[in-house]
């Protein structure tokens, strides 16, 4: 993805942050998974994540990693315990999807005590996928369960939380202090980790064609279209967004077998978590001609280029 902030992993004075986690979702940062929402760091009704970024809501006390849609948590994608430590506690056989149970916004989660006074959180696991119980000594890298949508979670993710003797730690700022960039130390044990951690500020999750304006439903449950008839009454492409801010734009181009079908701009006048846009065209002539149609969509912040992505489908009998 365009427009990341490196985040600094540099090793910390010996001694200084002995305490070190690796990623806690066996996926891959900005391809099968991403990160939606950081910690707050406004101590007012607004919201900040570390960076002065909009990442984050009011309160918001972890990291959300999240999956792109319900198909892929239903393909399952394992929790990992980010240290080695002991289990303190679990909950599992909370439904996925529905409204969260008044003092079970976690969900399905477990909890793990880790040396000198450190712990860490999982929650949002999917209903019956939690393998570990009370007690049990867990190494790094264990899986614990996978991603699920229980509890209060409007998308399917895990969130993360970190504590040091029962106070919240951002992991990628531990002094809570708002930093507005990537220099500080923080949480994240380099060697570690397969790929760098970085800052996303929004992205692009998902992108395709249809035949008509899919339902939002649709979207984040991962529809799949890789062909459309000629007979199709519109063409239609459209993006699945996350992190937009009020004032971004969506830059749609689809260009077709006998060239561009049509350039839009779509404004976007608020900030959202999730958001989904689509532009098309209806069928004038008898059918479309057959031959593969692409489509090239940027997320815009000002003259910033956040995020493009390509879609393709093919029209054919």
């Amino acid at each position: 993805m365009i427009g990341r902030l490196i985040l600094a992993l540099a090793l910390a004075p010996a001694g200084a942050f002995a305490f070190k986690l690796s990623l806690p979702v066996d996926c891959v940062l900005d391809q099968t998974c991403y990160i939606q929402q950081y910690p707050d760091h406004d101590p007012g009704r607004d919201a900040q994540d570390f960076t002065c970024g909009g990442l984050s809501y009011d309160g918001h006390d972890g990291t959300d990693f999240a999956l792109p849609t319900r198909a892929a948590m239903n393909n399952g994608v394992a929790v990992l315990a980010a240290a080695p430590g002991v289990v303190k506690g679990r909950r599992d056989g909370v439904e996925d999807f529905l409204a969260p149970v008044a003092g079970r916004d976690c969900g399905n989660g477990v909890v793990i005590d880790h040396e000198t006074g450190w712990q860490t959180q999982y929650c949002h696991l999917r209903k019956g996928s939690v393998l570990v119980a009370p007690g049990q000594q867990v190494a790094r890298g264990q899986i614990l369960g996978m991603i699920g949508q229980s509890g209060a979670a409007e998308f399917p993710h895990l969130h993360l939380l970190v504590r040091q003797n029962t106070e919240e730690v951002d992991p990628f700022a531990p002094d809570r202090s708002i930093i507005c960039d990537t220099t500080a130390q923080d949480r994240w044990a380099k060697d570690l980790l397969t790929n760098d951690i970085v800052y996303q500020p929004g992205g692009i999750l998902q992108a395709g064609f249809a035949e008509a304006i899919p339902g939002f439903n649709a979207v984040k449950a991962g529809i799949s279209v890789t062909e459309l008839p000629p007979s199709a009454p519109a063409l239609v492409a459209w993006a699945y967004l996350y992190g937009t801010q009020s004032g971004d734009a969506v830059v749609f181009k689809v260009v077709g077998p006998k060239g561009e079908i049509l350039t839009e701009r779509s404004k976007l006048d608020r900030t959202q978590a999730l958001s989904f846009r689509a532009v098309g065209r209806k069928l004038t002539a008898d059918e479309w001609p057959e031959g593969e149609y692409h489509a090239e969509i940027r997320l815009m912040r000002g003259q910033l280029r956040v995020d493009e992505v390509r879609a393709l489908v093919r029209v054919s009998p």
